[in-house]
C-alpha cells in the first residue's frame, strides 16, 4: 500500500489574445497591451520579461503589418504564460504566402540599411522562435518563447 501523495498546487495558465487593425497604430497599441496586459499578471512594467516581450511583440506586429497585411483582415496578438515556463507570443496574420525566412537563414542587415533588423532582433531577444501555419485559418503565425530570466 503506497502512501497517498501530497495535492500539488493548481497551475495557473494565464493567456490573452486579441486581434488589431493591420495599422502602424495597430501594431504600436499591440505592443502596449501587451506590457500592460504582462503588469496585470504580475509582470511589472520596465521588468527584463516585460520589455523583452515588448519589443517582440512591437517587431512581430510591425511585420504583420508590413508584409503579412490583407485589406480589412486584422492580426492578432496571443500570449500565454505559465509560472516557471517560458512566456509564449504569437502573431498571425492572414498573408500565408508571405513567410519569413526560417531561423537558420537569417541574414543580418547591411551596417547603414533602413529594414530587416526585426527578426534578428528577435531572434536575440527570444530562447526559440518560428513560424508555422495559422490553426485558425488562413495566414501564419510567427511565434517566440522567452524565458522568465529574459534580459
Amino acid at each position: 500500500m503506497t502512501a497517498p501523495s501530497a495535492p500539488r498546487p493548481p497551475v495557473t495558465v494565464r493567456m490573452f489574445r486579441q486581434r488589431f487593425s493591420s495599422t502602424p497604430f495597430g501594431a504600436r497599441l499591440a505592443r502596449h497591451l501587451v506590457a500592460v496586459q504582462l503588469d496585470v499578471w504580475g509582470i511589472p512594467h520596465g521588468s527584463a520579461l516585460s520589455d523583452t516581450a515588448a519589443v517582440i511583440v512591437g517587431e512581430l506586429a510591425a511585420n504583420a503589418v508590413t508584409h503579412g497585411r490583407v485589406p480589412g483582415r486584422d492580426f492578432e496578438v496571443c500570449l500565454v504564460h505559465t509560472p516557471d515556463v517560458p512566456l509564449r507570443i504569437e502573431v498571425s496574420d492572414s498573408r500565408g504566402e508571405c513567410r519569413p525566412p526560417g531561423v537558420d537563414r537569417l541574414v543580418p542587415p547591411a551596417p547603414l540599411g533602413e529594414a530587416g533588423r526585426g527578426l534578428v532582433l528577435v531572434a536575440a531577444l527570444a530562447d526559440r522562435w518560428g513560424v508555422r501555419d495559422r490553426p485558425a485559418g488562413p495566414g501564419k503565425t510567427v511565434w517566440a518563447e522567452v524565458g522568465p530570466d529574459a534580459g
